[in-house]
This record gives structure tokens, C-alpha cells and sequence, in this order.
């Protein structure tokens, strides 16, 4: 019977650290790239590459351009159950790599930290057909530490990180409330305003109940920094 280790790694601290974890064992490392993430994604995933001694396979959507284009063409943003955006830019690229490459005993490696143990049910829950491996959540290694970790192999995090935000995501998450959105207007005003365009052209907006053009500045609650979150 054929078998695998795949380590899904999403250009976040944790992923990372959860491979590193598991180096012994991996076969291979896959990342889904997504044009709207900050091009300094790339360039952590290569430091990641030279200290796990692996060529991380970058996979894409070849369907949609970017976010935008996914909120254009299906008219949602998202919801309480997700956004279509991570179903068509990420879960249906991993289901499509799944179909040409999925072994008879495939082992997946992810990056849930301990408070994340919900995520990981889930997630069980959504792939049954594959056997999967929680480092972080299994040796109880935070965000804390995993920022230690990354430091002490002298990685440099991502960009995004270093601006002070909690994850790597897109630039302009359509799941980010009030204050992530005041911070990528002063960040990124141009996906700012490009995304604020757009809720009004398809009548539907990011944050429930208000348009981010009607968003005042100052408003939200700065979350507690855990540095490296992957959501």
C-alpha cells in the first residue's frame, strides 16, 4: 500500500513550525498561493524550504484572478458558515492537487495551535478519506512559541507579521472585522477602497451591518496579538 506525508503550508509561522516539528517524516510540503497575499509570502516560504531541506510545491486557482474576482463573479463576500473565496481559491484547489496525487495511505500535516483544537475537528470531520497530524495542538506549542521557533532558526517572519497583524491572510480579508479593516485602510488604501467599491457594486459588505465606506476610523477592538495565527 502506498503512502505519504504532506505538510500544508500556508505561509503562516504555525504551519511552518508544525512541519519543522514533523521533519523527520515529511515527503513533501504544499502551499496554495493566492495573488491577493503580500508578495513577501513567497519569500517566507523559500527560508522555510532551506531549513526543511524541501522544494514546497506551489499550487494556484486557475479559474479566478484574485478575491475580487471570486466576489464579482459569485456575488458573495461571505457568511457565518465561511467565504466563498476560501472555497474557491483554496478548498477547491487542494481537492483538485487531492484527485491527481492522493496516495492509498496519505498523512496530512497542519498547523493548528492548541486553542485552534474546534478547527481540527473540523477539519477531521471535512477529510476523512486522510489520516491527519496536529504537532502544535499534540506538543501544545502556542503562538508564543512558535514565534521563538521561527526566530531561532533565523527565519525572518512574514511582512505581514512585522506590520503587526495576526495572520498572514490575504491582504483585505473579507473575514477581518472593524479594526483589521481600519488598519488595511491606513496599510493598503488601494485594496481598501477597491473592496469598498466593490460591496457597494454588489450590494453585500465584508462586516455585517456596515459598508466600509461608511466604516469610521478608530473603530474595533484590537484583538490580543498571538503572532502567527493561520485562520
Amino acid at each position: 500500500m502506498s503512502e505519504q506525508v504532506v505538510a500544508w503550508i500556508s505561509a503562516g509561522m504555525p504551519s511552518f513550525v508544525a512541519a519543522y516539528c514533523m521533519r523527520n517524516i515529511i515527503g513533501k510540503t504544499v502551499y496554495i498561493h493566492l495573488s491577493d497575499q503580500h508578495p513577501d509570502s513567497l519569500r517566507f516560504i523559500h527560508d522555510c524550504d532551506e531549513v526543511l531541506g524541501l522544494e514546497t510545491e506551489i499550487i494556484r486557482n486557475d479559474q479566478y484572478q484574485s478575491v475580487n474576482d471570486v466576489i464579482r463573479k459569485t456575488r458573495f463576500i461571505n457568511s457565518p458558515y465561511g467565504a466563498r473565496c476560501t472555497t474557491e481559491l483554496k478548498i477547491k484547489v487542494r481537492e483538485k492537487w487531492e484527485r491527481k496525487n492522493l496516495k492509498d495511505n496519505t498523512h496530512y500535516i497542519w498547523g493548528m495551535l492548541p486553542h485552534e483544537k474546534h478547527r481540527a475537528e473540523r477539519l477531521k470531520k471535512s477529510i476523512p478519506y486522510a489520516n491527519h497530524i496536529f504537532p502544535l495542538i499534540d506538543k501544545d506549542i502556542n503562538a508564543d512559541k512558535c514565534c521563538e521557533v521561527v526566530a531561532s532558526l533565523g527565519v525572518r517572519p512574514p511582512a505581514m507579521y512585522e506590520l503587526g497583524y495576526n495572520n498572514n491572510n490575504c491582504i483585505g480579508c473579507v473575514k477581518g472585522g472593524m479594526w483589521y479593516w481600519n488598519e488595511i485602510r491606513q496599510d493598503f488604501p488601494v485594496v481598501f477602497q477597491e473592496r469598498a467599491r466593490l460591496e457597494r457594486e454588489i450590494g453585500r459588505s465584508c462586516i455585517k451591518g456596515v459598508f466600509l465606506d461608511e466604516l469610521e476610523e478608530g473603530r474595533g477592538r484590537q484583538p490580543k496579538i498571538k503572532r502567527g495565527g493561520t485562520r
